[in-house]
């Protein structure tokens, strides 16, 4: 074996020519050996830096984030709002790749990376760049079809049993995947995700104009695989039932037939996968999609898609790397939830498998949620994907119905069908939190996640089939509602300005619980007051103050807020 490896390598070499082999993945080495001259390889081409000039762009970062995605990420009260991964890829370092022959698919902002296709030649000229760091294969992934339409349509129906007519909303045959996961009770009390930005991940969309999507409110779609905002099937590669039908289970609101949890949520589209042939989907696709939808603003992502293996010649990746560290799209999905965002994924419906675990990219991420499958009695479903990772974590997170939901039929604009599969269980799950964050839009992703695991069926006893349990919408809420109270609310909040850096001027945020008298100063790094930007008695509310450095130099600065003889102090950072 080692002489085998050995003359690969060697190999490799030569076929590499000049290239600086220490630049190419070994991957990449080894699979281009007998390649032809001529035969494209899809790459990540990974750089070193973002060239010189970055300081604008922390100066102003709604350059690169939208003033929601910055709101989103002060609730984890970072001092910098943006780093070096919200920055775009250096467009003079492109352009010269693109001078070599390479054709861009997509650029990745937060891995510092573009992919595209290149030929052995373009990319031994590609690693030749000073500025490049690592040139690697793009995996790709295809995705076990056991998620499936049943062969027969409900007909409508109206409130038909003494539980159902306890609820004001009219769940029609989608009660029972509503009502396993206590959402019906939640409606009653007026939340419906209002307000919370959900991304859907998906095949495609191919029937938006059914009835059940009369009245969703769609912020913005983009087609990844074809580069267009159209994500239903008109001339385009791949087909979107499956989008549909999550669509529907998700935010889905046709009273007598199909309700959503969260069925006045704001959603984003985003096609991401190629249905059209058995050739893997690639994982720069749905790097893409997140960080477009992290600019944009968006509180959660479900996605209702799981990668692992695929056939040769294409490297796969294996249950052992289900670490929460090898995959790409994995990373990907835990830098999202460091920026603020609930990253919700199905488990994966490959439970007959066999292996020590089942599970497919990116839900075995640390912090991403991976949601497994019941039926209506609330028993794991054969198919659901079960853990642990291979670093020996509890997974999936949490259970909801899978079998037999209720969907939008996708060849029909008026009626509806049974779906089985973690497809389906993931938007039920993802609905059920835009309720929470409806109820307290401060919550974290690992607050959510906690506040899920205390009140889901096995909280007291997880375990690799079922994680936490069946989770409780209601019983989560009521959570959310003792921790305010007991809370006691706190006399303000002091949130982080915004933007930071800033220049010249920056929106300092406060809250009073109660009236107060209120001042608030800045102070350079020694201690000296700047600016006394308030001094007043104010009522309980909402505060925006505009700082404006005038003529004050780059460094650190420091604004206090005092209220009832409670201080809380903030650094800030000034660039000019």
């Amino acid at each position: 074996m080692k002489i085998t490896f050995s003359f690969i390598i060697l190999l490799s070499n030569l076929l590499f020519a000049q290239a600086p082999i220490n630049k190419i993945s070994d991957v990449l080495q080894s699979k281009s050996q007998f390649s032809g001259s001529n035969e494209f390889f899809r790459v990540w081409i990974f750089l070193k830096d973002k060239g010189n000039q970055i300081e604008n762009y922390f100066t102003n970062p709604l350059t690169v984030v939208s003033e929601k995605s910055l709101r989103r990420r002060q609730k984890l009260n970072s001092e910098e709002l943006i780093d070096f991964t919200d920055l775009p890829v250096n467009q003079n370092y492109i352009e010269q790749i693109q001078k070599t022959g390479f054709q861009l698919k997509n650029k990745s902002k937060w891995f510092n990376a573009i992919s595209g296709f290149a030929t052995k030649e373009q990319i031994s000229k590609i690693s030749s760049l000073e500025f490049v760091e690592k040139i690697d294969l793009v995996k790709g992934y295809r995705t076990k079809k056991l998620d499936f339409e049943n062969d027969y349509v409900f007909s409508p129906t109206s409130k038909n049993t003494q539980t159902q007519n306890s609820y004001l909303l009219d769940y029609g045959n989608s009660f029972t995947q509503n009502n396993i996961i206590n959402v019906p009770p939640v409606h009653n009390l007026g939340y419906n995700g209002q307000g919370v930005i959900i991304c859907v991940m998906d095949a495609g969309f191919n029937n938006l104009a059914h009835r059940a999507f009369n009245t969703i409110n769609i912020l913005a779609t983009w087609d990844f695989v074809n580069g267009d905002p159209n994500v239903g099937d008109e001339g385009d590669m791949g087909t979107g039932s499956h989008g549909t039908y999550v669509l529907s289970v998700l935010g889905g609101y046709a009273p007598g037939n199909l309700i959503g949890p969260a069925y006045r949520s704001t959603f984003l589209l985003a096609k991401t996968e190629n249905t059209d042939s058995e050739t893997p989907i690639e994982e720069d696709n749905w790097v893409a999609a997140v960080e477009w939808a992290d600019s944009i603003g968006v509180d959660i992502t479900s996605t209702s898609l799981g990668y692992l293996d695929y056939d040769p010649p294409f490297t796969s990746y294996t249950w052992q790397n289900m670490d929460g560290n090898t995959a790409l799209i994995t990373r990907a999905g835990d830098l999202a939830v460091k920026k603020g965002i609930v990253v919700v994924n199905s488990a994966g419906n490959e439970g007959s498998r066999g292996t020590p675990n089942t599970l497919m990219a990116p839900a075995d991420g640390d912090s991403i949620l991976a949601i497994g499958a019941v039926d209506s009695f609330g028993l794991r479903v054969s198919f659901s994907s079960y853990g642990p990772t291979v670093d020996g974590r509890i997974k999936p997170d949490f259970m909801a119905m899978g079998s037999g939901v209720v969907a939008a039929r996708a060849s029909n604009q008026t009626q509806y069908t049974s779906v089985s599969g973690t497809s389906f269980s993931c938007p039920l799950t993802s609905g059920a939190i835009a309720l929470l964050l409806q109820a307290n839009p401060n919550l974290t992703p690992i607050q959510i996640r906690n506040i899920l695991r205390q009140t889901s069926s096995r909280s007291n006893n997880p375990d690799n089939y079922y994680g936490w349990g069946i989770i409780n919408t209601l019983a989560a809420l009521n959570r959310i509602l003792e921790v305010e109270e007991d809370i006691s609310k706190p006399d303000f909040i002091l949130y982080q300005n915004y933007p930071n850096p800033f220049n010249p001027s920056t929106t300092i945020r406060y809250q009073l619980s109660v009236d107060s008298k209120v001042n608030l100063k800045v102070y350079d790094i020694l201690g000296q007051e700047i600016e006394i930007l308030v001094d007043e008695f104010q009522s309980a509310g909402s505060y925006e103050i505009l700082f404006n450095s005038k003529n004050l130099s780059s460094g650190v600065y420091y604004y206090k807020l005092t209220s009832n003889n409670k201080s809380d102090i903030k650094k800030m950072i000034l660039i000019k």
